[in-house]
């Protein structure tokens, strides 16, 4: 214990991320000393010193702060005692000055590193619930190969109403979800957490992705209007696009069902094709209120060596500060990868170029590949 304490006292003495700048006070300290003890009896350089605990605030903690205010403090006192002036009140009250303004600067990093602290918790317990709530994708399921991506529109976000998971069943295929919740905020995590959480606990016991519709349709009405009346019922706008998957690994084909969703990529080649189904349904959230209790699937090829992307409105929606849509359609077949997660960061870094580094909607993205078994 007596160790790790002595580990931490010393590291708060450390410099902050950047060393090499403790270089530019103590500097400044040793160059006012020895040119106002050098220059002329009417020149007094001593109330730059005040810069140096003001510089380190920048780049230091409390202690290494206090420590070069303690520094310019003692640089004052030399030079007063150079010059035979220590006595005088201007002197006197440069140091009060200096010890005034070293004081201040100190309060302002104890606060600054007690808000630090605080967001550092904040961003843990967020990064905790994200790898709760957004679980990463396996990399192998069966004959597949499968990568994630998400982008929060929000820099300091993990989560937001874009999702995705995974899911194996008993009779050898793998199922997947990818969605998009309406809206945003805090409102929207809540229900992407319902809808990931409902298609987790029933994606691996429904016998037929129809049947796992309606139940993800039911779970997230039920769960969003559970405490409304009547009457916000009725305005009730909750909901998600959603495209469930169901891939055989036996059967060279993928099964969907398109609720409302921007349609896959199939990538073969050089050639990409859209697998947009003869019908979209309602999105999951709407069906049970609208009397649909039956969903359409379609089946489309997926051999060996095709490539499959999944995505929400964020990615093709993006628009740059010229106000131009992402051409995700006219640059993906030009990233056909047999490595799904390569292909995924490149389209990470092509898409953020596009926006300048800013999105303003989440964006996700779910690459698959198939391989020979």
């Amino acid at each position: 214990m007596a160790l790790r304490a002595w580990r931490v006292f010393w590291h708060s003495w450390q410099p902050g991320h950047a060393p090499a700048l403790m270089v530019i006070p103590l500097g400044l300290i040793g160059a006012v000393c020895v040119v106002d003890v050098l220059a002329p009896p009417h020149i007094h350089l001593g109330p730059l010193l005040v810069a140096a605990p003001a510089i380190t605030v920048a780049f230091a903690g409390a202690r290494v702060t206090a420590l070069m205010g303690a520094l310019a403090v003692a640089a004052q006192m030399l030079i007063g005692v150079l010059r035979e002036s220590l006595s005088t009140a201007n002197i006197q009250a440069q140091i009060a000055a200096l010890v005034v303004v070293s004081a201040v600067c100190v309060g302002i990093c104890v606060l600054r590193d007690r808000r630090e602290r605080q967001l550092h918790r904040v961003r843990s317990v967020a990064e905790a619930a994200q790898s709760v709530l957004l679980q990463p994708l396996p990399d192998r399921a069966g004959p597949l190969r499968i990568a994630g991506l998400y982008i929060p529109a929000e820099e300091e976000a993990d989560l937001g109403g874009d999702l995705y998971a995974a899911a194996r069943t008993d009779h050898h295929s793998t199922r997947l979800l990818i969605g998009d919740v309406r809206g945003s905020g805090l409102a929207s995590i809540n229900n992407s957490a319902l809808l990931l959480g409902a298609f987790r606990a029933a994606a691996h016991r429904q016998a037929t992705l129809p049947r796992l519709a309606v139940h993800l349709d039911a779970a997230f009405r039920w769960d969003t209007s559970q405490w409304r009346s009547p009457s916000e019922q009725d305005t009730d706008e909750d909901f998600a696009t959603a495209i469930l998957l169901d891939i055989p690994d036996h059967d060279p084909v993928v099964h969907l069902i398109n609720c409302g969703h921007p349609p896959p990529l199939l990538l073969r080649g050089t050639r990409i094709t859209p697998l947009t189904p003869r019908a979209s349904h309602l999105p999951i959230g709407l069906g049970c209120a609208f009397g649909i209790t039956a969903y359409d699937v379609q089946t489309f090829p997926f051999e060996v060596g095709d490539l499959l992307i999944l995505y929400t409105d964020g990615v093709i929606e993006a628009r740059n500060t010229d106000g131009l849509f992402y051409p995700f359609t006219e640059r993906a077949h030009v990233w056909a990868k047999d490595d799904p997660g390569e292909l995924l960061r490149v389209l990470h870094d092509d898409l953020l170029a596009h926006v300048h580094g800013h999105l303003d909607d989440d964006a996700a993205a779910v690459a698959i590949s198939r391989l020979a078994l």
